[in-house]
């Protein structure tokens, strides 16, 4: 029986910034745990990935630092490829599309198309920034969106929305080079007709879905596009940097990154197998019908991988008998915030990678982010729960079910694995535990859901402790060692397959597992909840897996938001016309009292000129209710009502945060009149 061939790409990530943490939860770490499980079941998978290194991102950071722009992509090309090796990424081959290999393939696929009569010159209007003299790429002019009102949408889609619209419409545009409005000029470009391909696409998903179930955010976005008509779309731009247009009458003019960038992924196949002297090889994964091809994004890029992609390499099938196989899913993850909000590096709000590693365990970063991936919806990325799953969950679960098992096989079976004899009942339901644990989580991988498999991989550990607590080797260490035995020697078993199972989420831990068990060969993925240690097998010594985190390590992380590199916060600036709608006034507080079971809250009743209202305020530990009394507050009038700690808030008060912590009440000049408003 022939192995199943899988082909797995994860979205090329851009060459001008590191990757931080939204980027693993969306394109990576889903790809690469599927991966790593394929790999164990033993099925023939490759897994390219590599650096998007063209586009006009790279020219404005390589102008900002006056250097050339492969100074920018080597920088950052460099630096990401070690932030996933060291995140524990298992790529087979990390390319970049600055490389001839990428190069050659883009300019070939341009010139088929040409050549076919696909593409059309046409003349059209795209905006120009006079300042810099240049024209703008969509994603660097934004204004409202002429659809749903949105006001940070590009010059020829919606993010928010998923519409499209003609330049033109956009209200209001803004170059986000300069902060000019960028006035419209003509140019010449070639169009890809993905018009022409709507009815086939439409089919492909269809069908797909049917066969391989798609995710529903993926379907939908889809269909919004198929709503508003596929249109042409240009495939080549005014730049100076990136793939020359092979055309004698194309100077100054590339290959639009979004129509190259996705040929990276043939490309970078290309460049695996010519680095292992197989210059043919690739074609066995890209133009075989027999393989699978799943493409793992982030929601940001699936109109390229559900259609623009696939629209391609329909129309290169359509003209040559090399024919290319398209994705059989794209399963595209939501966004992963930070502490409730979007990443931002100007705003000193989320974390780099490579600084993340410097200070934590990859696998412990892995293992929260994988049980927490906004596979279906956004989520959010919180350091309290990033401690927790560390603490009570990889230590206080999984690592303490280990350590109390090796503790005891080295000091009352001599580090070996015990003999088991009769099994109980209760041995039994364990062993059967262990069979069904590779199965269940396999399949729920297959199905990409990664979150339910991580659920069940804790929960055979959950289940390893009960049986261990159950079992009491301590006991029958003194009343029935055979007994005693047959524990000690199951649950070696069962770390034995856990070290399996957990291996696609935290492989350095799982390397070391193996390692104390003392396995050199492994089996395959469903064979690992079988009975696999020998009695007598010699164990080696164990080591500490999980150190807990500290409070004051997560504290200093918490308190290092919103602080830009130079240690300042950065602040959000807003219009006028936002802060013109807060209503400050005027008020007294005549009551205050302590909120039952709440250490922060008062709740607090003010009066105004019209009115008594009763706001909670976080200020508990900062005053008592006595030394609230009487005193002239300013407040947010027009603040919409709030449910805190089961108290209605009709309000807020003004503080100030002191350079130690504290919060100290923002009070009025003592003639400032209760009710009158503060401009």
């Amino acid at each position: 029986m022939s192995k199943e061939r899988i082909l797995v790409t994860s979205a090329l990530p851009y060459a001008n910034g590191p990757i931080h943490l939204g980027h693993l939860s969306g394109a990576y770490l889903p790809a690469d745990i599927f991966v790593r499980y394929h790999r164990s079941k033993g099925s023939d998978i490759i897994y390219v990935c590599g650096s998007d290194e063209h586009g006009v991102p790279i020219t404005i950071t390589a102008d900002k630092e006056n250097v050339a722009p492969k100074v920018i992509i080597d920088r950052f090309h460099e630096a990401n490829k070690k932030s996933f090796e060291r995140f524990g990424m298992s790529f087979d081959i990390y390319s970049r599309t600055s490389l001839p290999v990428h190069h050659k393939t883009a300019r070939t696929f341009f010139s088929n198309f040409f050549d076919a009569g696909l593409l059309k010159e046409k003349k059209s209007f795209h905006f120009y920034d006079e300042k810099v003299k240049m024209f703008l790429p969509d994603r660097y002019v934004e204004g409202t969106c002429p659809k749903c009102g949105y006001e940070e949408a590009r010059s020829d889609e919606c993010e928010k929305c998923g519409a499209l619209y003609d330049p033109s419409e956009l209200v209001n545009p803004k170059s986000k080079i300069s902060g000019d409005t960028p006035i419209l000029k003509e140019t010449s470009h070639w169009y890809f007709p993905l018009g022409d391909f709507q009815k086939r696409l439409e089919q492909y998903i269809n069908e797909n879905n049917k066969k391989f179930n798609w995710k529903e955010n993926v379907l939908q976005y889809c269909r919004g596009w198929f709503k508003d008509g596929l249109k042409d779309r240009a495939v080549t731009r005014d730049l100076d940097w990136g793939i020359k247009v092979p055309l004698e009458n194309a100077e100054g003019k590339v290959i639009y990154v979004w129509f190259e960038a996705v040929l990276g992924y043939i490309s970078a196949t290309k460049d695996l197998f010519n680095n292992n002297g197989d210059e043919e090889g690739w074609r066995n994964y890209w133009q075989n019908p027999d393989t699978r091809y799943i493409a793992f994004i982030g929601k940001d890029n699936t109109v390229f991988h559900t259609i623009i992609f696939p629209a391609m390499l329909l129309a290169w099938n359509d003209n040559n008998s090399d024919k290319y196989i398209l994705p059989e899913n794209v399963p595209a993850n939501e966004f992963l915030n930070f502490e409730g909000k979007k990443f931002s590096k100007s705003r000193g709000w989320g974390i780099d990678v490579s600084e993340f590693l410097d200070l934590f365990p990859a696998d412990s970063l892995r293992y929260t982010l994988a049980s927490n991936l906004p596979e279906n919806k956004d989520t959010d990325f919180y350091w309290k729960e990033f401690q927790a799953k560390n603490n009570s969950e990889l230590a206080d679960i999984l690592g303490n079910f280990i350590n109390r098992t090796f503790t005891f096989a080295h000091k009352h079976f001599d580090g070996e694995v015990p003999y088991a004899g009769n099994y109980s009942e209760l041995d039994n339901l364990m062993i059967n535990e262990l069979k069904s644990y590779p199965r269940k989580v396999g399949s729920l991988i297959e199905s990409y859901k990664i979150k339910d498999a991580v659920l069940e991989m804790m929960n055979l550990a959950r289940a390893a402790n009960k049986y261990f607590n159950d079992s009491k080797p301590w006991e029958t260490l003194k009343t029935d060692k055979e007994k005693c035995a047959v524990c000690i020697n199951l649950s070696l078993q069962t770390i034995y397959t856990l070290a399996f199972i957990f291996e696609p989420v935290t492989p350095f831990i799982s390397e070391k597992l193996l390692k104390m068990l003392n396995v050199v060969s492994r089996v395959n993925w469903f064979e690992s909840g079988n009975l696999n240690l020998q009695p007598g097998h010699k164990l080696n010594k164990p080591e500490i897996l999980f150190n807990k985190i500290e409070d004051d390590k997560i504290e200093a992380q918490i308190n290092k938001l919103g602080k830009t590199e130079n240690g300042e916060s950065e602040m959000e600036l807003i219009d006028y016309e936002d802060f013109s709608r807060i209503d400050l006034r005027i008020a007294r507080i005549i009551n205050a009292e302590i909120i039952p079971k709440s250490d922060k809250l008062l709740k607090i009743q003010v009066e105004t000129d019209k009115e008594t209202r009763q706001i909670v305020a976080g200020i508990a530990k900062h005053y008592s209710p006595d030394e609230l009394k009487g005193r002239k507050i300013i407040i947010v009038s027009n603040l919409k009502p709030a449910k805190l700690f089961g108290h209605e808030s009709n309000g807020m008060l003004l503080a100030v945060e002191t350079d130690n912590g504290d919060l100290k009440v923002i009070e009025p000049d003592v003639n400032a009149s209760i009710g009158s408003k503060v401009k």
